[in-house]
């Protein structure tokens, strides 16, 4: 052990160059989701129980909907740097690589395809 320099012994614990952006972009992400997820309750709440043609009334108005969106959007994303959090964390190889890719896939569709859906019940 005593032969081993200090960038021998360093190999492979020093920072990944990212893990700064990737805190910012959770802490980022949970203080917009303390305001959306209540404002969504609420115009969702407000609705719900209403008839087929009440709700869609409803969210063709602006603001639901782009509460909507946003809650949508940013919700997905916050799961996506979570889930990927959790990966990077307990699996390793070549499985760490295809569950990272597959959850950001998965994410990215679940995100897209909500929000063609309010967008379709608001347009």
């Amino acid at each position: 052990m005593a032969f081993l320099t200090d960038r021998k012994r360093a190999m492979g614990l020093g920072s990944a160059k990212t893990g700064t952006e990737h805190h910012w972009q959770m802490m980022v992400t949970s203080v917009a989701l303390l305001v959306l997820i209540p404002l969504f309750v609420f115009t969702f709440g407000w609705i719900l129980g209403s008839s087929y043609d009440e709700v869609i009334a409803y969210y063709q108005r602006p603001f639901p909907a782009v509460v909507a969106i946003l809650t949508m959007l940013v919700g997905w994303f916050h799961f996506r740097l979570g889930v990927q959090t959790l990966i990077e964390d307990y699996v390793h190889g070549l499985a760490r690589k295809i569950l990272i890719i597959a959850m950001i896939c998965v994410s990215y569709a679940a995100a897209a395809f909500a929000i063609f859906a309010i967008v379709r019940i608001a347009l």
